[in-house]
């Protein structure tokens, strides 16, 4: 039971040598990056609270509009794996976790009920690239749907990506931004990691390269050499592999086969939209969450769910490309943006050291080069900084 990509696809990255060495040494550090069994009997029953959104309140996205062809049929309608494992090496290791989830339908029904602003959104990119519908619950395996999720090892967001893995998939950190906790940017890189190992590693098997994902390339391959020198295939299902990623398949194939029939597991899923229900909005000058939020006309909370990889309450021009917007608020916004903003703040071209701070990361998070921030202020040396110093921002 294996897919395999049916193209190669160019990433973009400056170097191939280097991409690899770097996602290779992310990787590593990948594995286990969620407790042991935290999809089986102890999934997660909580339901996450975002930046200025009381605990307990039911989300916006409960209250979107339906549309016919929703998110759940779609979804099953690209499904690809389904009809391979009931017969296949796998069935036991799937079984067992159909049984562990369906035992507890409540907990599917919040995490999937999670998954209601970013499902839509993510399938289309995953039917983009003609990848098996499955790999849109891979979140569902990863982090519970939860785009603030971080592990004690490092990993964060939907994809739980590693600091490392990130920064060779270009995803860009800061103190006011981490690309690991955009949605649109790690699904982006995610996929691209994904089926970039598939063909450097696997001849183009998703399997083994979802493994890969999960415990590391090399992992992956040391065990692949013992299977094939045992006279194995070398298939995912011949591997002996840490007992996380022995089972990160098996999960991905259990919640999938549940979605497909959903009724015969006593599952009721949320009722998602099958378009996606965000719309992107350029950010073309600087912006307050809560000012943004006024003038698209949805609750400052909501904005800020909708951006989780903004870790500050202002979106800069070049710090951060474009504002997440629920899809029927976009206009308002668009529109707004178009316009010249407010005069800025002597406040907002101040920035105040705090202990800890360094130069470049003082210069990355306001989008200016480190050569003008030190011309501006003085500093002869990057390492002079004192906290409670203030730095101007702009050169004024």
């Amino acid at each position: 039971m294996t897919y395999h990509t049916s193209r190669r696809r160019l990433l973009g990255f400056a170097s191939t040598i280097a991409m690899t060495g770097a996602l290779i040494a992310g990787a590593y550090s990948k594995a286990s990056t969620l407790p042991a069994g935290r999809l089986g009997a102890d999934m997660p029953t909580f339901t996450p609270t975002h930046r200025g959104e009381p605990a307990g309140r039911r989300t916006f996205w409960s209250h979107l509009q339906l549309q016919p062809a929703d998110a759940w049929s779609r979804l099953r309608d690209t499904f690809q794996w389904q009809g391979q494992w009931q017969n296949g090496a796998g069935h036991a290791r799937v079984q067992q976790w159909i049984d562990e989830y369906s035992a507890k339908p409540h907990n599917i029904v919040e995490i999937t009920e999670r998954a209601r602003p970013w499902l839509a959104w993510i399938l289309e990119r995953v039917e983009d690239r003609g990848l098996p519908g499955e790999l849109a619950l891979v979140p569902f395996i990863e982090s519970s749907f939860d785009p603030e999720a971080r592990s004690h090892f490092g990993a964060a967001g939907l994809w739980q990506i590693m600091p490392r893995t990130g920064d060779a998939l270009g995803l860009r950190r800061s103190g006011s931004w981490d690309g690991r906790l955009d949605v649109v940017r790690s699904t982006q890189a995610a996929l691209d990691y994904i089926e970039y190992q598939a063909e450097q590693w696997y001849q183009g098997d998703i399997e083994l390269s979802l493994a890969a994902y999960n415990a590391g390339a090399g992992t992956v391959n040391r065990a692949k050499r013992r299977a094939l020198a045992s006279g194995q295939a070398g298939s995912y299902w011949d591997l002996q592999l840490p007992s996380e990623t022995m089972d990160y398949i098996p999960k991905l194939l259990a919640i999938s086969a549940i979605v497909s029939d959903p009724e015969r597991y006593g599952v009721t899923l949320p009722e998602i939209e099958g378009s996606p229900a965000f719309e992107r909005v350029p950010v073309t000058r600087t912006v307050h969450i809560g000012e943004a939020a006024r003038l698209a006309g949805v609750p400052t909370g909501q904005l800020a769910a909708l951006n989780p990889g903004l870790r500050s309450n202002t979106a800069r021009p070049g710090q951060v490309r474009e504002l997440l917007v629920p899809v029927d608020r976009a206009e308002p916004l668009l529109a707004a943006m178009r316009r010249p903003g407010p005069p800025s703040r002597n406040t907002s071209e101040i920035h105040v050291v705090q202990s800890g701070d360094t130069l470049s990361a003082i210069a990355s998070e306001h989008a200016v080069a480190v050569a003008d921030l030190a011309r501006w202020n003085g500093l002869d040396s990057p390492n002079a900084l004192q906290p409670g110093q203030q730095l101007t921002l702009s050169g004024r």
